[in-house]
Parts: structure tokens; sequence; C-alpha cells
């Protein structure tokens, strides 16, 4: 009678840790978090950004903070998120963005892809629960002032 039981108590044990993927199931991994976006968006916009400064001198006292502003979005999107830091922080580079040699034209299309990032913020801002909401809605207003600068 013992025995019987251990073995049902066993058979029970072994059926439950498999329910628990212990023994390599199939899980699907993790869907990505819905801020990816938003932080592929910061790090690009920095990295635009710190570019045209360094291609237009003239414009780094203007673009530098807008660069800066988009680096702190990316450490606090990455700390929400616990995604990856960027490649730059663990050592590899990709090519830097391609800067128009016109000061004007390179601010022109700064302020596109700010356009595009502010309405990609408020999107988020609103799609978002209310534990990201005021991060977002901050992001959102800030990329709506540096429109107002460039």
């Amino acid at each position: 009678m013992l025995r019987t039981a251990g073995a049902t108590v066993g058979l029970a044990a072994a059926g439950a840790l498999s329910a628990c993927d212990l023994f390599g199931g199939d899980d699907p991994p993790p869907a990505p978090d819905p801020l990816a976006p938003l932080l592929a968006d910061a790090r690009d916009l920095a990295a635009r950004h710190e570019a045209a400064a360094a291609a237009h001198p003239a414009l780094a006292d203007r673009l530098t903070p807008i660069a800066q502003a988009h680096r702190a979005h990316e450490a606090e999107l990455v700390r929400v998120t616990r995604v990856s830091p960027s490649p730059s922080a663990s050592g590899a580079t990709s090519p830097p963005p391609q800067i128009p040699a016109d000061a004007d034209a390179a601010v022109a299309e700064l302020r596109t892809a700010e356009e595009a990032g502010h309405k990609l913020a408020q999107e988020a801002c609103l799609a978002a629960p209310a534990e990201r909401a005021a991060l977002l809605g901050s992001i959102a207003a800030a990329r709506a002032t540096h429109l107002e600068v460039l």
C-alpha cells in the first residue's frame, strides 16, 4: 500500500514539474516590450543630433542639449523595458547618420525626424499602462519642445 501511494505521489510530482516546464518545453519567447520602438527612436534621434552637431559646429549649442535629452530618455526606457543598452554602450559601433552638408537642410531633416518621434511618443503615451504614462508623457512633452528649438 505504501509503495502504491509513493508511486502515485511520484507520478503527480513529475506531472506537476513537467507542467512547470522544468524539462525544457517549447514555451514561446516573451513578446517584445511595446516601448521598444520608442527606445530605438530615442537612440536614433540622439545619434542624429550628435552627428549634426559634429558636422555643423555652429549648431552644437542648439543640438547638444536635445541629444542629451534623447540619451536620458534612452537610459530611462532601458531601465523600464529592461532592453539591453545601446550597442555603443557595449563597445560596438554603428555608422553615423548621414547629415546634409547644408546646415539648414540638416535642421529640416532633424525637425522631420522629431515630428515623427513626437507622434510616436504621443501614441505610446496614450496606449501605455498607468505606471508608464508619466514617463511617456514627459518624453512626448520634451519632443514637443525640441520642435520649438529646431
